[in-house]
């Protein structure tokens, strides 16, 4: 099964729980569609672990942009002392929860693409602009920082007309509406049975603000849940 989700924000526990619930194994993949991190308490454990596994693909979000550029500056001004800067890195974790980064972990990170383009969806964190024709312009023709951080695609409005479904996430659903459940946008006149039926899917849940983590099946379209323990 094919699964995408967004916006973990270092939200460990929660993320392996909502796998245990959805029972990822070997052959599903997840799509996760940026901001792996920062604001949850495990941000370092849980970017160690999605570099790092299987049948996890990942784009890069802003906040990992971030992250990184602090990298870049580190290692610009320690450039006879590589092993300082892992230590150094940190210092960007408030709170961090003692996992050791390492030189492969950075690495993987520094490889993420701005977008992942498959047969029938697109994954990006911000959303993708339209062009005067309202279909989605190409990523490959799209700014980074629009990519990464343009809020406009995800106004229920935004209805782009060509056929890719674009899965995204960055802003919170509960922007746009009451409730903090991945938002799937149906094409009009189409059952819902097949991921070509919608024109996009808002996946971040506001887990920071909301304690609720999901995903979404690309296979059957349907949404999982789990939520924060109080």
């Amino acid at each position: 099964m094919r699964y995408a989700i967004s916006d973990i924000h270092g939200e460990y526990d929660l993320f392996m729980r909502l796998m245990d619930k959805i029972k990822f194994s070997a052959g599903d993949t997840l799509y996760v569609c940026g901001d792996i991190i920062d604001k949850g308490e495990q941000s370092a454990r849980l970017l160690k672990l999605l570099m790092n596994s299987d049948g996890v693909r990942c784009v890069l979000g802003n906040h990992e942009y971030a992250f990184l550029t602090y990298y870049w500056s580190m290692m610009r001004r320690s450039p006879k002392n590589f092993d300082e800067v892992l230590e150094s890195l940190r210092s960007w974790f408030a709170p961090y929860d003692g996992s050791p980064l390492d030189w492969d972990t950075m690495d993987k990170l520094e490889a993420l693409p701005l977008y992942i383009e498959e047969e029938q969806f697109v994954c990006v964190h911000a959303g993708l602009p339209l062009d005067e024709d309202m279909r989605t312009v190409a990523p490959q023709s799209v700014m980074p920082g629009i990519l990464l951080e343009d809020r406009s695609f995800m106004r229920p409005q935004v209805v782009p007309l060509n056929s890719k479904c674009v899965c995204f996430g960055h802003t919170p659903v509960r922007y746009v509406s009451d409730r903090d459940e991945i938002l799937a946008y149906r094409r009009l006149g189409r059952s819902g049975g097949s991921i070509d039926d919608y024109y996009k899917i808002h996946l971040d849940t506001g887990v920071y603000l909301s304690g609720v983590l999901g995903c979404f099946c690309i296979d059957d379209c349907r949404a999982r849940y789990v939520k924060r323990r109080i």
